[in-house]
């Protein structure tokens, strides 16, 4: 009786293991055996208009497929020998127009609720993350009235999720949501007042995807292939503890930027640079590597790509770091936007919070964001949208002149104070010591510096530390970048 008792629970237990096996196979062949697509592409998504935009996945290997749009277009294509498949599929001029994409394949997926408009991917650290409901302790100034008006079903948004990888992925998690006070209030508050002032102007359906994560280095955003040309970034070799992972090279590019890396979009905005104030020597040729990099993998050498500035901040005060190294991430943003075709900056000067490294102020961040685009890349010509640059000074006796100009075409550019007083200045002699300075706007529109202590001034800083609230605008009241005339 034990004996066939034995062997009924042997006969029973190979049963139930045979069983397990076929689920555990079966399941695996099931989830291989269908469309697959990224999770970029799926209902409510926004695709570049009049453009031949890739639309990609997987499938079984050696599979016909079947791309049919609302819009008129049929495309056929057949997976290759490891399941990967892509097309490109013509798309008409921006509209509120929804639309339908059918991919046929071993299964059928129909992606409903599409729309065809403007496409905007926003990048960076803990700025450019943080959510409309704000931060920690941080608020955005004005949260609760851009909330209320939030409902809008033709501006799209797509939140990255966090992740690091230690070789490039092939997707994200994250999905499409409409506008609208829940998905507004956890999305980037920089990304989506850009995506609604586009909206406001251009009134087309506008997308923007969010991937950005709270105090990366630039280096964590870059690709392998050019992190590794440089002997200052060594490359992990294992994957760290999460916090760790978004400041270590490549490991956020790899998760976080290379799986959109055939996806059409119209332009870049990257907001980053604080953590790098420890080590702000080599990060202008970092914004060098990374620019390149990213439009490599665009493939589109003339991508627009907008700068934020870092905003003011007591870093010596509040993280205990060496005064002015601030300063120095701000000075490598402005040359490398000089110095880079197609880029932009936007300053911040005016709009910082010295005890909070999360300044409220997201909207004239935004708004400054779209006057670069839609002068450039809309047409609108008559928007201003270029801070002024020092141009040249001269010495006259005790005093310095200060003269300005727009940094694309070199013209002459105003300034002004808009009749405050001028705060900010330093100034030098030989000895190298800045004493604080006295400065006044012309009627012309430089700027003249002077000092009781500097009898014969040879250098001007203006906003030159970690925390100030600059006042020194052009006509437009875009206002103009901290500097300064020595290399010392």
């Amino acid at each position: 009786m034990k004996e066939n008792t034995c062997n009924r629970y042997a006969k029973n237990r190979h049963t139930l293991v045979g069983f397990v096996w076929f689920v555990f196979f079966f399941g695996m062949y099931s989830s291989v055996a269908q469309v697959r697509l990224p999770s970029f592409f799926s209902e409510d998504m926004v695709l570049q208009q009049q453009d031949s935009v890739p639309i990609w996945g997987w499938d079984m290997p050696n599979t016909k497929l079947n791309i049919s749009t609302s819009w008129g277009e049929k495309v056929h294509t057949e997976t290759n020998e490891t399941g990967k498949w892509k097309v490109l599929l013509p798309t008409p001029k921006a509209s509120f127009t929804v639309h339908d994409i059918v991919i046929k394949g071993s299964t059928s997926i129909a992606l409903k609720n599409v729309l065809i408009g403007e496409v905007w991917f926003c990048s960076g650290q803990s700025n450019m993350e943080m959510p409309m409901k704000g931060l920690g302790n941080s608020p955005v100034e004005n949260a609760s009235a851009f909330l209320k008006q939030a409902t809008n079903p033709h501006i799209r948004l797509f939140n990255t999720e966090r992740a690091g990888s230690l070789k490039p992925n092939n997707n994200v998690m994250g999905r499409w949501a409409e506008a609208d006070s829940t998905s507004v209030s956890n999305f980037s508050a920089i990304g989506y007042l850009f995506g609604k002032k586009l909206f406001q102007k251009l009134n087309v359906p506008i997308g923007i995807i969010e991937a950005a994560w709270g105090g990366t280095r630039i280096e964590a955003w870059l690709p392998k292939k050019v992190a590794e040309q440089d002997d200052n970034i060594s490359l992990p070799d294992a994957l760290p503890e999460e916090a760790n992972k978004r400041k270590l090279p490549t490991l956020i590019y790899n998760g976080m930027v290379h799986p959109f890396q055939d996806l059409t979009i119209r332009g870049v905005l990257w907001y980053q640079g604080e953590t790098n104030r420890t080590n702000p020597e080599p990060y202008k040729r970092y914004l060098h590597y990374l620019v390149k990099a990213w439009r490599s993998q665009w493939q589109n050498h003339e991508l627009p790509f907008y700068m934020v500035q870092i905003a003011p901040y007591a870093y010596e005060k509040y993280r205990n770091t060496e005064a002015i190294k601030a300063a120095l991430i701000r000075e490598a943003q402005l040359l490398a936007s000089q110095e880079i075709p197609h880029t932009g900056l936007v300053v911040t000067s005016d709009v910082g919070h010295c005890s909070d490294i999360h300044p409220p102020k997201k909207e004239p961040i935004a708004e400054r964001l779209s006057f670069w685009a839609l002068h450039h890349q809309y047409g609108y010509k008559d928007v201003t949208y270029a801070s002024p640059v020092l141009g040249s000074q001269k010495t006259h006796g005790e005093k310095m002149e200060l003269y300005f100009k727009f940094p694309l075409n070199g013209t002459d550019a105003q300034v002004t104070s808009f009749g405050k007083s001028l705060m900010g200045f330093e100034i030098a002699g030989a000895d190298k010591v800045f004493y604080q300075a006295k400065a006044q706007v012309s009627k012309e529109g430089f700027v003249t510096v002077s000092s009781t202590k500097v009898v014969k001034p040879i250098a001007v800083r203006y906003g030159f530390v970690d925390c100030f609230q600059g006042n020194l605008y052009g006509i437009s009241k875009l206002p103009v970048s901290p500097f300064r005339t020595d290399s010392w």
